[in-house]
């Protein structure tokens, strides 16, 4: 099955950045994303058979947080589920890119309905990004 024929369906973001060059350097080499059309403005990326784009927008909103597991979790933020060793391999390759995270690589609920991997660090521009598994897919929307 391609990602075309996933019973998924498949999302579009845009997101504003103030500096292309270090969003195609940040989503291409260290996220490994592979890169779609651009221009001198915009440009599309693979973000696992989702569409996300990075436009340049030099004014940037204030940034919100929010009290989670007493972490301070960026609002707005956006990201994938991926598998568990997915997860592990993305931390593995954002650590040896030396990334600074805003909430370290770590397991919630461990143990309990909806275990689950997670972490948040920002792009160059500041958006916020949380990647996350569990320990068991069918329970992502578990209460």
């Amino acid at each position: 099955m391609t990602v075309l024929d996933s019973p998924i369906p498949r999302f579009h973001l845009a997101m504003p950045v103030d500096d292309l060059a270090a969003a195609r350097t940040f989503y291409g080499e260290v996220l490994g994303l592979e890169q779609g059309r651009s221009s001198d403005k915009w440009i599309d990326w693979n973000l696992h058979g989702h569409q996300f784009v990075t436009h340049l927008a030099p004014e940037r909103p204030q940034r919100i947080h929010n009290p989670v597991d007493g972490h301070d979790v960026p609002v707005p933020h956006f990201g994938l589920i991926l598998t568990v060793p997915e997860f592990r391999k993305l931390a593995d390759r954002l650590r040896a890119a030396d990334t600074s995270f805003v909430i370290e690589p770590y397991v919630r609920f461990e143990g309990q309905t909806g275990e689950q991997w997670t972490m948040f660090l920002l792009d160059p521009a500041g958006n916020a990004l949380e990647f996350k598994a569990f320990a068991d897919d069918s329970q992502v929307f578990a209460v």
